[in-house]
């Protein structure tokens, strides 16, 4: 057999070992669709939840994203997207495909890129309509996660379809046992415990203390507050997200305030926290909404009890930590003995290729 027939021969047989290892897998996603997807994926749209696809997946599987919507990274939270492409450049060389809740979302880009699947947040799956039928007319399937819930049961579901996408079903359940555990111990504490719930209120400080942001119904950080047993005094006026009249909010008399901010609040005078934001600015800026009219008669700032918490450690498996300070932050004397920034810190160290530096979490107490 002359060379050029046994060059034939081996590449004919690596192609056939490639998708030998190549199966196809349905997958239920977390709205219940079943999703016939080839596992491992090998080239991958990245809607959202970038840092959660690293953590589960490993940093090796970026080498099969072929495709991303960069503002979800770049734009919502500019200094965690600099320290990652600081430590890895190539990030920088992924396609964008655009943003659905900016409308800029390309189908025609998606479908150029010959993608072997689509992992999109449940609010970007909803935001795409009828675009989602043009996409699966190609044979791209769509596998949706959702973080947003602030759920344990999607969590730890997310998390599991992370795992079998990129080939790492074992690290995902340590991650999702990990989260699951820390859930459920808190609120076995705070069950135990009977106390009075505390009123709390929350709100997105990037509009600084001159104009009140919007609050969280059932999602999100609303979402939290209503699973440690919190009265969130948003509920009867905001169902997911929106503003609260500032008469009912003072009227509610709160008892805990968070403020939620991220890097981006480091000019003007929003909540600034995140990566490589001080922490005296960060206190700084809280102790800004003690003046406003009416909140030095609130509870919550009578008694020192106005927190600051980072917007970007929220909507995400790296998010146990944020449940674990909001819940000492409502039940001071039950959790003591958990320092929930440094568990924040912890999980990068473990599980992610940077490590940020800055203020998460913060309190002001006069």
């Amino acid at each position: 057999m002359n060379r050029c027939a046994v060059f034939i021969l081996m590449l004919g047989m690596s192609v056939f070992a490639g998708l030998a290892q190549a199966k196809m897998t349905i997958i239920d996603d977390v709205l219940g669709r079943k999703v016939e997807v080839d596992l491992p994926a090998q080239r991958v749209i990245l809607g959202f939840y970038a840092e959660d696809y690293i953590a589960i997946g490993t940093e090796s599987a970026l080498d099969n994203v072929v495709g991303i919507s960069r503002d979800t990274w770049e734009g919502w939270r500019p200094a965690s997207w600099n320290l990652y492409t600081n430590y890895r450049p190539s990030l920088k060389e992924i396609p964008d495909v655009g943003e659905v809740e900016a409308q800029t979302f390309s189908i025609e880009k998606v479908i150029s890129l010959k993608p072997s699947v689509i992992l999109l947040a449940d609010w970007q799956y909803q935001g795409l309509g009828t675009d989602v039928e043009r996409l699966e007319s190609a044979g791209i399937p769509i596998v949706v996660i959702d973080y947003n819930a602030q759920t344990l049961e999607r969590h730890v579901k997310s998390t599991q379809i992370i795992g079998a996408l990129t080939g790492q079903e074992k690290r995902a359940q340590e991650i999702a046992d990990d989260y699951q555990h820390t859930i459920e111990s808190t609120l076995q504490r705070i069950k135990t415990a009977k106390l009075p719930k505390p009123r709390t209120y929350v709100e997105f400080g990037n509009k600084g203390p001159s104009q009140y942001s919007f609050t969280y119904g059932k999602n999100m950080w609303g979402a939290v507050i209503n699973m440690l047993g919190g009265d969130n005094i948003a509920t009867p006026f905001v169902e997911w997200w929106g503003t609260m009249n500032p008469e009912q909010v003072l009227a509610s008399r709160p008892d805990v305030v968070f403020l939620a901010g991220t890097e981006s609040g480091m000019t003007g005078n929003a909540i600034a926290m995140g990566q490589g934001v001080d922490r005296k600015l960060a206190e700084a800026r809280l102790a800004g909404y003690k003046k406003r009219t009416g909140w030095e008669q609130m509870p919550a700032v009578k008694n020192g009890r106005v927190y600051g918490i980072y917007q970007g450690a929220s909507r995400t498996i790296l998010d146990a930590s944020m449940v674990q300070f909001m819940a000492k932050s409502m039940y001071p004397s039950l959790f003591e003995d958990i320092n929930p920034e440094q568990e924040y810190l912890d999980f990068y160290k473990k599980y992610l290729p940077v490590v940020p530096t800055g203020t998460f979490t913060a309190q002001i107490t006069e």
